[in-house]
């Protein structure tokens, strides 16, 4: 089966076309929707459509906080499973502690058009950054990322400006994902996607707030821990004792670190 996944070019192990069908089918799950199919949810929402420079519509959910006036808005940008249907609840979090909502789906998932795509994910995000920056300042902004979402958040952080950058169940790069699964240094393939996370990291100068639990098998926490390294003086790396990949919201200690550099 691993020969599957690459062919040899001289001493190079270069992803076949078989691999990175095989590579994209594991890493992107998408639940698409019909154009005309409806949310519910039992907080008010908008839906917004936006139109990307190659002709795509992307579509996304925004939800206003429940205070009135917003103290800032929330980018949040989601994991690779389903659509908005499930990732528009995430708002609970957020609206109730003053802040807008705005959520997007990637290209393939639920109404959004096109095919996923790493390159174009990143600039779809700066698309919608820069659609924000018409309605709110940098520091009214927070970037989410939530597992891969994380990779188009921390892209932002290299690039925007904001007021902090939240990631919950990050990975390092997709090379050190795979390498936390297989526990080798050396993965048997040469991965079709790379999302460094650590790369962009790196180069952000934004106050991160990271939160990953000691039992996640999607990503395990070695991947995330691999960041730790990279976190500037003031940054917070917060681990969820038995957290999984899906419960943290779950666990107190997230809530309390969420509210805390939500307010302060």
């Amino acid at each position: 089966m691993i020969a599957l996944f690459y062919r040899k070019d001289s001493d190079n192990k270069m992803p076949s076309s078989l691999s990175v069908f095989l590579q994209k089918k594991a890493l992107f799950r998408p639940t698409t929707l019909a154009a005309d199919a409806s949310f519910h949810f039992s907080e008010p929402f908008e839906e917004q459509y936006f139109t990307t420079a190659d002709g795509e519509r992307l579509h996304s959910l925004f939800f206003p906080t429940r205070s009135g006036r917003a103290c800032g808005v929330v980018l949040y940008f989601h994991g690779n499973r389903d659509n908005l249907r499930r990732w528009g609840a995430m708002h609970r979090d957020f609206t109730p502690l003053g802040y807008d909502f705005l959520a997007p789906d990637y290209r393939g998932y639920g109404k959004s058009t096109g095919e996923p795509d790493e390159q174009h994910y990143y600039k779809d995000a700066l698309l919608i950054y820069k659609w924000l920056r018409k309605k709110y300042l940098p520091e009214e902004i927070v970037l989410y990322g939530r597992s891969l979402g994380t990779a188009m958040a921390t892209y932002l952080a290299a690039r925007a400006e904001a007021r902090m950058l939240v990631l919950e169940t990050p990975f390092d790069n997709i090379q050190g994902l795979l390498s936390s699964h297989l526990r080798s240094n050396e993965p048997p393939f040469e991965p079709a996607f790379r999302f460094p996370n650590d790369r962009y990291l790196r180069e952000a100068r934004l106050p991160v707030l990271i939160f990953h639990g000691t039992r996640d098998r999607v990503v395990p926490y070695a991947s995330a821990a691999n960041l730790k390294p990279l976190l500037k003086p003031g940054d917070e790396f917060v681990t969820i004792d038995g957290g999984s990949h899906n419960n943290l919201g779950e666990y107190q200690e997230y809530r309390e670190h969420l509210q805390r550099w939500l307010r302060q």
